[in-house]
């Protein structure tokens, strides 16, 4: 069990005034028997009303307006949660009777999107890729394998992608941001024929260290046969466990998206963001001060970018 204290902070701002900002977030916690939320506060200028609904993939939306003119939105998340392990999963079930099993669920509503794979120009050289890998393998050690390649063969690099390249840019990379190891690793693991979706979230910091503590965070869960949904996190080459905190699960990034919304107004702003996550014991491992120091700013002077699309360019870089 670890229990963590986390602070996200989201902050537009704008030269002149704006008006109507309708916005959606996505900063609830999953609540199951492996995460609980001890509390909760969400601040937003303005004080909006926010009206909360469960999506189609279980998640915990908010919705709000803020219709007054104003020069400035914070969104202002603070959470305490606890995090429990989970059992790790085993092969007694027969390899075939695995395989078997999962494709018997390619027509079965809730697993119907997390197959897709949809085309891209590298589609071929992934999947000889994949089915090597396959061969003599259960889906659980498949996976696990598929897991290290991504680590392994792509360099997390921040700054070389964005919320633009495409998936075959990052296979000719092999570089990317944690986004594209778990957009990459998604694919492979529904080419094998075993379904997956994609994860947002937290990953806590500890004293061995992990790629993206301290921010967002993605991963990739797949479903194993007598087991059910199990974290992979290629980026950091680990199954997780109670060192990740989940806040939304969908087929991507766009379903799983922190903040997004529109308004009415200049389309010049800021967009700062900040991510503070403590240590297991709770303890904040750094003054809030300067852990929520605005990330550089992305100013939009470009007519053409909307606010949505700058905000998961910066999500993904962190």
């Amino acid at each position: 069990m670890a229990r963590f204290k986390i602070h996200h902070v989201t902050k537009y701002s704008y030269p002149n005034p704006v008006i109507d900002s309708a916005n959606q977030v996505i900063l609830f916690p999953i609540q199951d028997d492996y995460q609980e939320v001890i509390k909760q506060k969400l601040t937003i200028t303005g004080d909006p009303i926010v009206e909360r609904y469960i999506d189609y993939y279980g998640n915990e939306v908010g919705l709000f307006m803020h219709a007054e003119p104003h020069r400035e939105l914070l969104i202002d998340s603070r959470i305490e949660v606890i995090t429990y392990s989970r059992q790790m999963p085993s092969d007694e079930m027969a390899k075939e009777d695995q395989w078997q099993y999962l494709s018997s669920l390619k027509d079965e509503l809730p697993f119907i999107d997390f197959f897709s794979v949809g085309r891209f120009d590298n589609m071929d050289e992934v999947g000889k890729l994949v089915i090597s890998y396959r061969k003599d393998s259960t889906p659980l050690e498949v996976c696990r394998m598929l897991n290290q390649y991504v680590c392994e063969h792509f360099n997390y690099i921040t700054g070389v992608t964005s919320v633009e390249t495409t998936l075959d840019e990052v296979w000719n990379l092999k570089a990317g941001v944690c986004q594209d190891f778990a957009h990459m690793l998604l694919v492979m693991i529904r080419m094998l024929g075993v379904p997956a979706r994609y994860v947002s979230g937290y990953i806590c910091p500890n004293k061995n260290g992990m790629r993206g503590e301290g921010a967002t965070h993605a991963w990739v869960e797949a479903f194993i046969p007598n087991y059910g949904w199990l974290g992979l996190d290629p980026t950091n080459n680990c199954i997780t466990d109670d060192m990740h905190v989940r806040l939304a699960t969908g087929r991507n990034f766009n379903d799983c998206s922190p903040v997004k919304g529109s308004y009415k107004g200049t389309s010049k702003h800021v967009l700062n963001v900040g991510v503070s996550v403590s240590y297991e014991d709770g303890h904040q491992h750094d003054d809030m001060s300067t852990t929520l120091a605005p990330q550089p700013a992305i100013n939009n002077a470009d007519n053409d970018v909307n606010s949505y699309r700058r905000y998961m360019e910066m999500m993904q870089q962190q």
